[in-house]
């Protein structure tokens, strides 16, 4: 496909604009492709700030970025506007502390995971290997909200390793970090017959009474969202300190620290649910709804908050 001299200019005048850029199904928030998924988890592990452009929202950009790289797949990592590859490479890179250094952050932490295998799923998994052939280990995969998939995969002496009761568990350089303290076992009762996997590391929403809420906010201890549009704020607001989703002020609240304690507030609680969750899923560790919304916080902390 030959490149258009105006699409070429677009496409050069992203990559000037930002120094990474990953085009990418979706956006990082929600990608639309398990390759684009890997990306964006290798970047956001990074905690770079990083451009992406989504090219399902524009087919030209989605068939002249293959032009212009001469790379065929989607999705692409450029870099100082060179061209780095696709999701393998980024991965690779990230496991081998070249796109560390490339990016002038830390270098990874490759210490193994300690995870536990029960007798009777080692059992198990070891027969597993053993049908796949000589060569072959188990590999363990975390995704960002810690969710674990098991597969066999041969031997990479590269990978972050450890061996428990003989068993050679293989981690990428995300999934290490996740996986500390799994737990792996074998079950044959009510839930059904097959191996359990128990991550403690698992990031939930909590509930949280509007009581409680109010009390962390008064010991500093909390950050207040109110999520609802600013004409039912002007309806009724609680009158204390609180943050907004409004406009800039969302990616504000984005880019706080990770470990930033957030309480999300609506009318009764479920459309905070769902932006708890969406910060759940940019990696935020210390999130809560508050069950029952301002309707709640009428009843519980301030009767003078008008109820709707």
């Amino acid at each position: 496909m030959s490149l258009e001299p105006a699409l070429r200019a677009r496409i050069d005048s992203l990559l000037q604009s930002n120094r990474v850029v990953l085009f990418m199904k979706g956006d990082p928030s929600m990608p639309q492709c398990g390759f684009s998924a890997k990306a964006v988890g290798v970047l956001d592990g990074l905690g770079i700030d990083y451009a992406h452009v989504n090219v399902l929202a524009d087919a030209e950009i989605r068939e002249g970025i293959k032009a212009y790289g001469d790379w065929p797949t989607i999705p692409q990592l450029y870099i100082d506007h060179e061209l780095v590859g696709g999701s393998d490479i980024v991965m690779q890179m990230a496991n081998s502390g070249e796109l560390h250094a490339l990016l002038g952050v830390q270098a990874p932490d490759r210490t193994p995971p300690s995870i536990e295998i029960t007798p009777a799923a080692a059992k198990m998994l070891r027969e597993a290997i053993a049908g796949a052939g000589p060569g072959y280990a188990l590999q363990v995969s975390v995704d960002a909200d810690h969710r674990a998939q098991l597969q066999m995969g041969p031997i990479d002496p590269q990978a972050i390793a450890t061996d428990v009761d003989g068993i050679r568990a293989q981690f990428d350089l995300a999934s290490a970090s996740r996986a500390n303290g799994l737990r792996i076992d074998w079950v044959d009762d009510e839930r059904g017959r097959g191996l359990v996997i128990d991550n403690p590391n698992a990031k939930t929403v909590k509930s949280i009474s509007a009581a409680e809420a109010a009390r962390m906010l008064g010991d500093g201890a909390l950050t207040l969202v109110d999520v609802r549009p600013a004409e039912e704020r002007t309806i009724a607001s609680v009158r204390v300190p609180f943050s907004v989703m409004d406009g800039d002020a969302a990616a504000e609240l984005e880019n706080l620290p990770k470990d930033t304690p957030l309480a999300f507030l609506c009318h009764h609680g479920r459309r905070s649910a769902a932006v708890a969750e969406h910060f759940h899923r940019l990696g935020f560790t210390r999130l809560h709804n508050v069950d029952g919304g301002i309707d709640a916080w009428s009843e519980q902390v301030d009767p003078a908050v008008p109820r709707y």
